[in-house]
């Protein structure tokens, strides 16, 4: 099975860095020197890293054979795509690969059908399950341990406690300002 483990940014200086944004929990082994890995668009690879390092926050990679900074910036926007064993279990128990969510049924702690996952959003500070509800429409629901109680592989569900709002159209929003409209006394004039 192939992952899309990171996706290559602008070049970084004059002897063939790139930028890199990860996308792996595991980059330390995915993009470690010597890795061969596979590209998007497939004509640019297979890219061996040649070395990696980590500058002012950002990983930097070379690769073998790209040498200068016009080689390096051939290959922006190239994303990099490791061959993983399907079997291959992330090594923290409460992380998954996204090919292991795609597919998987949502549900709320109830057992209301939610729909389908069929996306994984990696953002900065958080993941969304893009699901497909049954009626066609699509909902993001934030990964998170307060709205995903429980995923069971085995059982191929996902289990949710939304809170209000987050897929109907129920949502209670208070503000100071009604509460205190409803506390005040009514002025019997008004009425009339």
């Amino acid at each position: 099975m192939q992952l899309v483990v990171a996706r290559i940014g602008r070049a970084h200086g004059i002897k063939g860095e790139v930028t890199v944004e990860v996308r792996t929990d595991e980059p330390e082994s995915r993009l470690a020197p010597g890795a061969v890995l596979a590209t998007d668009p497939a004509s640019v690879g297979p890219l061996t890293i040649a070395t990696g390092r980590v500058h002012s926050g950002r990983l930097l990679l070379r690769f073998e054979g790209v040498g200068d900074r016009t080689g390096a910036e051939a290959l922006r926007n190239t994303l990099l795509i490791a061959d993983v064993d399907p079997e291959e279990m992330p090594e923290d128990e409460d992380e998954y690969y996204d090919h292991q969510l795609i597919d998987l049924d949502v549900v709320t702690e109830d057992g209301t059908e939610v729909g389908r996952i069929t996306e994984i959003s990696h953002l900065p500070s958080q993941d969304l399950f893009i699901v497909e509800r049954p009626d066609g429409s699509e909902v993001l629901i934030p990964f998170v341990a307060e709205i995903v109680s429980e995923i069971d592989l085995d059982e191929q569900r996902a289990v949710i406690t939304p809170p209000p709002g987050l897929i109907d159209d129920r949502a209670e929003v208070a503000s100071a300002r009604d509460e205190a409209a409803e506390a005040a006394p009514r002025d019997e004039d008004e009425d009339a």
